[in-house]
């Protein structure tokens, strides 16, 4: 079962790639973007062979700076405009681009990160009436094109700046319940708003598009992250509430988490709204699709999280306090894929023998039953492992590279939700540690590039690290921490792209060894001189 690869990238073999989000490239204040690092990124990474680039959803976030809890499934974060392409091309003056918030160049600063991205969007419409009619023409067309979802995410987006960022539910009932009226007069009086906002996220899709087809031509595949359920204070439940479990107040009848397990007595509880499925079937899962292509729009293939609710989900009573009264429930998540399978063989112009699988990633995870494992199977999708969960001293582990069972996989040290591989390291129990060492086969002086390299010699077919363990780091450097509200998703890149050569040649050398070279090595390289 081979890992989806569009015919530009040619026939599927083993690969390895790297995790790292945009916010944490460097040389730009406050946040990364989709700029000149982005692009010196996957230069450094074809380069070197290395096949794929994985990020987390580029969606906006939410307070927290989490793009797992989105105000827009469909939108891109405005954080990630790269100001340089813009002046170049004439859509932002020179001048007003200096006078932009600045931001912290060492970790991500939310509030900062958040100015920048409304003064920009300020600025584009300013001077948006001395754009060519060309571009105002291609601009027109884009937005009918996205009209599906972009009119009321720039709606909503207006509509929440104007109410103090309350959440849809509390602002007056005429906008809150979408009254026609209430719209019209939207409409009508924040013309100036809602264009600012179709002209960013215009932009934003003009810039990522250019960055995908430089990646492309590099040989290497870009992997995004789509959450499975959307936030409740989301332009997408407050458009199409009548697919959620809410209510016409906005409270939540139901809502998402998982049972209680070994990790949590009472289990967890998400806050999201569960789908109405019966529903979405009678809609032939018309918004599913829509937001499913609209991210293989974007993207080369996509993990899609939380996998096994496409089986059947934890559904818990709204006003529950904790998840452990929820029940499970089933989901048509056959059916969904089966329409989304349809639907891409079509996109592809093939018949079914020879379309391509589709180009997804099963996020397996934690507990999961054999009717999870079949559906994940029928549709070829490769599932996760992650070596940082295979040492609990079980040789049945099904993390453990040893048992892996044919070559579907895509196989981590660790994700963005895991300590780095030194923090991790640092935490292990002595017995722990000496199950490390004895896989490995020597002490451990290194284990990110310890893991690394059994992630390497796996029979996976791709092989992910985060740039973190490539660069020894230790907790300083996580990503997130499942479970808690701060300090999350702030770390940044503080040094050049440049200087990330030799951390990558390292990686080559593994990937060369273990038959993981992509087509971006150089001939010398792939002949074997190294």
């Amino acid at each position: 079962m081979p890992l989806p690869s569009g015919p530009e990238h040619g026939p599927s073999s083993r690969q390895c790639g790297v995790l790292l989000h945009p916010t944490a490239l460097p040389d730009t204040p406050g946040c990364g973007t989709f700029g000149l690092a982005a692009r010196q990124w996957i230069d450094q990474l074809a380069g070197a062979g290395i096949a794929a680039w994985q990020l987390l959803p580029l969606a906006p976030t939410d307070g927290t700076g989490s793009p797992y809890s989105s105000p827009s499934g469909f939108a891109l974060n405005p954080w990630f405009l790269d100001v340089e392409a813009l002046v170049a091309e004439g859509f932002l003056d020179a001048a007003a681009a200096e006078d932009l918030p600045g931001g912290s160049r060492e970790r991500l600063d939310l509030e900062p990160a958040r100015l920048r991205a409304a003064a920009l969007g300020a600025c584009l419409l300013e001077r948006w009436p001395a754009q060519s009619q060309e571009r105002q023409q291609a601009f027109a067309r884009w937005r009918r094109l996205e009209d599906h979802w972009l009119r009321d995410h720039c709606r909503f987006m207006v509509l929440r700046e104007r109410h103090g960022q309350q959440p849809w539910w509390a602002w007056p009932r005429p906008l809150a319940r979408r009254g026609r009226l209430a719209l019209r007069q939207l409409d009508r009086d924040a013309a100036g708003p809602l264009l600012q906002e179709a002209l960013v996220q215009w932009q934003l899709q003009r810039q990522w598009q250019q960055l995908r087809q430089h990646a492309s031509s590099c040989g290497v595949r870009l992997i995004g992250d789509l959450p499975f359920y959307v936030a409740h204070d989301s332009a997408d439940v407050w458009a199409n509430r009548r697919l959620f479990s809410v209510r016409a107040d906005g409270d939540l009848s139901e809502q998402s988490g998982v049972p209680p397990d070994y990790f949590s007595d009472t289990g967890q509880l998400w806050g999201t709204p569960v789908y109405r499925w019966s529903l979405h079937r009678l809609t032939g899962f018309r918004w599913w699709m829509r937001r499913l292509e609209r991210q293989l729009q974007l993207l080369d293939l996509l993990r899609l999280d939380h996998f096994r609710a496409l089986e059947s989900y934890w559904s818990v009573a709204g006003q529950a306090e904790t998840a452990q009264e929820g029940h499970w429930k089933p989901s048509p998540g056959e059916a969904l894929l089966a329409s989304l399978q349809s639907r891409w063989q079509r996109r592809q112009g093939a018949g079914d023998r020879s379309a391509p699988a589709l180009p997804l990633i099963a996020e397996d995870l934690g507990v999961i039953t054999p009717e999870v494992e079949a559906l994940r199977d029928r549709f070829a999708l490769p599932g996760m492992k992650i070596l940082q969960f295979a040492f609990d001293g079980n040789a049945e582990n099904p993390y453990l590279p040893a048992n892996y069972q044919g070559d579907h996989w895509v196989v981590y040290t660790g994700t963005h939700d895991n300590a780095t591989c030194v923090g991790w390291w640092q935490q292990l129990e002595e017995d722990q540690r000496r199950q490390v060492g004895e896989l490995v086969g020597h002490t451990i002086d290194a284990p990110g590039w310890q893991l690394l390299e059994l992630a390497l010699g796996s029979s996976a077919q791709l092989a992910v690290v985060p740039l973190q363990d490539l660069l020894h780091l230790d907790d300083q450097a996580r990503f997130n921490t499942p479970g808690t509200a701060s300090g999350n998703w702030t770390w940044r890149l503080n040094q050049p792209i440049a200087s990330l050569q030799q951390p990558l040649e390292g990686l080559q050398g593994l990937a060369l060894r273990y038959g993981r070279l992509g087509a971006g090595a150089s001939e010398a390289v792939a002949g074997g001189s190294r």
